[in-house]
């Protein structure tokens, strides 16, 4: 496979070369090219210029790690009048890590040393309230995405069928002639390590099976409605809503999993059955039970993968272009996805067998006159995943 140039090494490239950039976050999944982006960064930055280091390091100790790396890139700003990097991979492990990022800033900010640093973060939950409550105005967050459709094709030459199985982890790629083998990719190096390392490792989980049957079904069950009550009973499980819908809320927050909430009156319906929806289609590949040639040779298997591709895809832009994602439902009525940016409203309707009716659509438009509406077929899949939806 040819090497692939993400889009938001351009952007922190592009920040960083300005006089007085911000703190650059990178914020996005596990394995999606967070690492490699920030070493070619580093790798075009001027000699003995910049400092990086991850705390995925086990000699890692908490803040003074943090303490430590600033250190050693102001002791090479004071040496020398070209720009300094400091680079931090998964800072999100280090417990505290922005009230120490908030002092030593500031104190540059205070003796006007111009560092240029950049943090990364694989999961929003152990971010954001780090981000809003110490760094406020200090920083601008760059999503990094799972690799959409166009990248996909340049980097393997495969065709549309096999992204929407195998979808966008970079390094899971290499593996597409073994499924045995690529599965277990997904399985234990990036399934696992979100599981483990940035949900249950940072955050409180009363019942850690309970959160990984629930994943595991929202993989089986992409593409579908299910209310808390169905969900609970096909997990076998006697429990709190509350808390499964809190743990729905963790996988979202990872990149993984979320539930889509039903749009009602222009605005999200709190408390409704949430629609089961994976951030990359991998996971359904590898999880879902089915092997390539076996989902793609069953129409009703398929066209869930079709609809999570979609999906997936809109879950992957809203990150980038500040839209939110719902579905609509009245009685047996239904929109696939709803694309809402301000006042606008975009119905998705993905259709994989020609005879499905798009009754739910001309309900929805009669009820939301300004909203557009848009039909996707397998045909005009591949055009969609590039250009995205349409406002």
């Amino acid at each position: 496979m040819k090497n692939i140039t993400y889009s938001w090494q351009g952007i922190i490239a592009k920040r960083l070369s300005e006089p007085a950039p911000l703190i650059q976050i990178l914020l996005g999944p596990r394995q999606v090219g967070k690492t490699t982006s920030l070493t070619s960064i580093v790798e075009a930055w001027p000699p003995s210029q910049f400092v990086m280091s991850s705390a995925d390091d086990r000699q890692v100790q908490g803040v003074l790690w943090i303490e430590e790396q600033w250190g050693k890139a102001r002791e090479i700003l004071t040496r020398s009048s070209q720009d300094t990097l400091l680079v931090l991979d998964e800072i999100q492990k280090i417990q505290n890590w922005s009230e120490c990022v908030k002092k030593l800033w500031d104190e540059d900010v205070r003796h006007k040393r111009k560092l240029k640093v950049v943090l990364s973060g694989s999961s929003a939950l152990s971010l954001q309230s780090g981000l809003s409550e110490s760094l406020a105005g200090r920083f601008e967050v760059i999503p990094a995405t799972h690799l959409e459709w166009s990248e996909f094709k340049d980097l393997t030459g495969k065709s549309i069928e096999e992204y929407i199985f195998f979808g966008g982890y970079p390094g899971a790629l290499q593996f597409m002639n073994d499924e045995t083998r690529w599965r277990s990719y997904i399985s234990q190096s990036i399934v696992e390590s979100i599981l483990s390392r940035d949900i249950l490792l940072l955050t409180r989980v009363d019942k850690p099976a309970l959160l990984r049957r629930l994943f595991q079904l929202g993989c089986e069950f992409s593409g579908q409605v299910l209310s808390y009550q169905k969900i609970l009973g096909q997990l076998h499980e006697t429990g709190n809503t509350t808390t499964l819908a809190h743990y729905l809320d963790l996988l979202s927050q990872t990149f993984v999993l979320s539930g889509l909430q039903k749009l009602e009156k222009g605005f999200r319906k709190r408390g409704s059955s949430p629609k089961l929806q994976v951030h990359n289609t991998a996971l359904m590949g590898a999880l879902g039970g089915y092997r390539f040639e076996e989902a793609r040779n069953n129409s009703s298997v398929w066209g869930r993968y079709l609809e999570s591709a979609v999906g997936a895809h809109l879950m992957n832009r809203s990150r980038c272009e500040n839209f939110e994602v719902y579905y609509w439902r009245d009685r047996n009525e239904e929109v696939d996805f709803i694309v809402k940016s301000g006042k606008s409203l975009l119905a998705i309707e993905v259709k994989h067998a020609a005879r499905k009716s798009n009754s739910g659509l001309k309900r929805f438009k009669d009820r939301f006159k300004s909203a557009k509406t848009l039909v996707l077929t397998s045909t005009d899949l591949p055009e969609f995943l590039v250009r995205g939806p349409l406002l």
